[in-house]
């Protein structure tokens, strides 16, 4: 049986590189390491001679059976003996127990998909729960701190502004999470039309008027919706057109970067242009009225009605949308040439390096066991296979020795599948391992493939990267990014389907104003700046 043992210090002298300290104000919390009491072996495997038994709590899909009956976990154990008691729960599940759980003396030792914001991982990691794991990747994970040194931008991404990292990544560089609404029209209405596939926002909206007016459906009735949308959507938004129409990028966040400097974006009059536009469509009835409160599961039904109504929309995949039996009715739209005669495809902040894949807390004895069973997983075929499932059961190598997708049986989808036999956890796919290591599922690469064609030519703005604000700067900006952004939402809805823009622009500049919207930006391009040097 093992018998934690704790010791509290007054400060971070390290007596050996067999004490581990996490800094947080005036103390710390240090764990003794005891790797050597099973046997520990700083290189090949098994990693430990003797079983060492370690704790797991996070997060899991709730489709997941528990993943001690996984193959690919249990090939884990054998390879290094280390065992391992996974306390990982659906997310809603977690969620609810989390905050207790971090505050308790019952912490697992290892937190997998830990389910943190970046601000739990500050606090959490500034207060001596998670331990500083910078000097553990240096001594004992060798192919994570190559990844570190060939790729500055991972390393900024997941150091905290107290030059800690609290938390190992998880990354995955397909370039297609920049650019989540993809702009689809029914083809077949236009054909029946005798219109052309739109290439203008001007020969769109004529295209929307005429999905209004002319009843292509042909069932006699005015039900077709022109143009449906979700606000506040990961991939339902209408951003482009909001560029198109104002010559304004934006994004969820309505947070830019352009030319090293980070801009608000929805307090310009190119955003007032491109509301203003919208609220005309709304007037003559071309924008679904519940395109401000739909959920997903409503949205979604709206493509397979029993008669076809839905004549355009944004959404991440065609056929979720529209169903099997009418992609063929549909097709890509793209970047529409806008009002000042230019292409604007608005970038999301949405981030191909995740942090909070995996973390080390103050309950674990064994930190440096740990630190090298984790390493396995950023060997890029073993980060496929904790991505995708394990080769023989998901994934076999082609004749270039690329592992590519087995096809899933019938009835099952490869997202279902995934989550039935791949952990996920700390691991990398670079856009290098995508061509040389593992392909990407086909649906993917379908969608790499259109983002190229018609999203990246015209590319309008940086995205903002992924920063791990400081603990002052999350108090500085988290309540009043909420409360902006709930603004900012309101508004939208209420301009559009009220057309009061004009009226009502100066005083909502102003609002913004005093809730610090010029304070926050600034906050923002502090750490943009930080982040850009490194993360120091």
């Amino acid at each position: 049986m093992r018998h934690r043992r704790f010791y509290l210090t007054a400060s971070l002298a390290l007596a050996s590189s067999a004490l581990l300290a996490g800094c947080s104000g005036g103390d710390t919390a240090s764990v003794e390491d005891k790797s050597a009491d099973y046997g520990f072996n700083a290189e090949g495997l098994p990693i430990v001679d003797e079983t060492l038994t370690l704790t797991f709590g996070g997060t899991k899909s709730a489709l997941a059976p528990d993943y001690s009956g996984m193959e690919l976990v249990m090939q884990w154990e054998k390879d290094t003996n280390v065992a391992i008691t996974w306390e990982n729960l659906p997310e809603q599940v977690y969620a609810e127990k989390k905050n207790l759980m971090l505050a308790s003396e019952e912490l697992p030792e290892v937190l997998y998909n830990t389910g943190l914001t970046d601000a739990e991982i500050v606090q959490n990691g500034s207060n001596g729960t998670l331990l500083p794991l910078e000097d553990l990747i240096a001594e004992h994970a060798p192919t994570f701190s190559k990844i570190l040194e060939d790729r500055p931008d991972i390393r900024a991404a997941i150091t905290a502004s107290d030059g800690h990292i609290y938390s190992l990544p998880s990354i995955e560089e397909l370039g297609i999470l920049q650019y989540p609404n993809f702009l689809y029209i029914n083809k077949a209405w236009l054909d029946a039309l005798d219109l052309p596939m739109p290439k203008t926002i001007d020969e769109y909206r004529e295209a929307l008027e005429a999905f209004a007016t002319q009843d292509p459906n042909g069932n006699g009735e005015a039900d077709e919706i022109p143009l449906s949308f979700r606000t506040d959507s990961f991939c339902a938004n209408p951003h482009d057109l909001i560029a198109a129409l104002g010559g304004q990028p934006e994004n969820n966040d309505h947070r830019i970067v352009r030319d090293g400097k980070v801009e608000f974006t929805a307090n310009t009059d190119g955003y007032k242009a491109g509301v203003e536009a919208l609220a005309g469509w709304y007037a003559d009835g071309l924008i679904d009225p519940e395109s401000f409160s739909q959920d997903d599961v409503a949205y979604l039904s709206k493509g397979k009605s029993t008669t076809p109504t839905l004549g355009s929309f944004f959404w991440w995949e065609l056929k979720e949308m529209v169903g099997e039996d009418r992609v063929d009715d549909y097709e890509m739209v793209g970047i529409l040439e806008g009002v000042n005669g230019e292409k604007l495809a608005s970038v999301a902040n949405n981030q191909e390096i995740s942090r909070g894949a995996m973390a080390i807390t103050r309950a674990n004895e064994y930190p440096a066991a740990t630190m090298r069973w984790a390493d396995r997983l950023y060997d890029p075929v073993m980060s496929a296979q904790a991505s995708w499932g394990p080769i023989g059961v998901t994934l076999e190598e082609d004749e270039n020795g690329v592992l590519v997708q087995i096809p899933a049986k019938a009835g099952e989808s490869e997202g279902e599948r995934r989550q039935q036999v791949a952990p996920g956890g700390p691991k990398i796919t670079t856009a290098e391992h995508f061509e040389t290591v593992v392909a990407p599922e086909p649906r993917a690469k379908e969608r790499q493939d259109l983002v190229t064609e018609f999203h990246a030519p015209f590319k309008a703005n940086e995205a903002y990267p992924p920063v791990l604000l400081s603990n002052e700067e999350l108090e500085q900006v988290s309540f009043a990014v909420t409360d902006i952004n709930s603004v900012v939402k309101e508004k939208f809805a209420s301009w559009i389907t009220n057309g009061t823009v004009a009226q009502e622009w100066d005083g909502y500049v102003s609002q913004l104003q005093t809730m610090g919207v010029d304070d926050v930006t600034a906050t923002y391009q502090q750490a943009y700046d930080r982040f850009q040097q490194g993360g120091k």
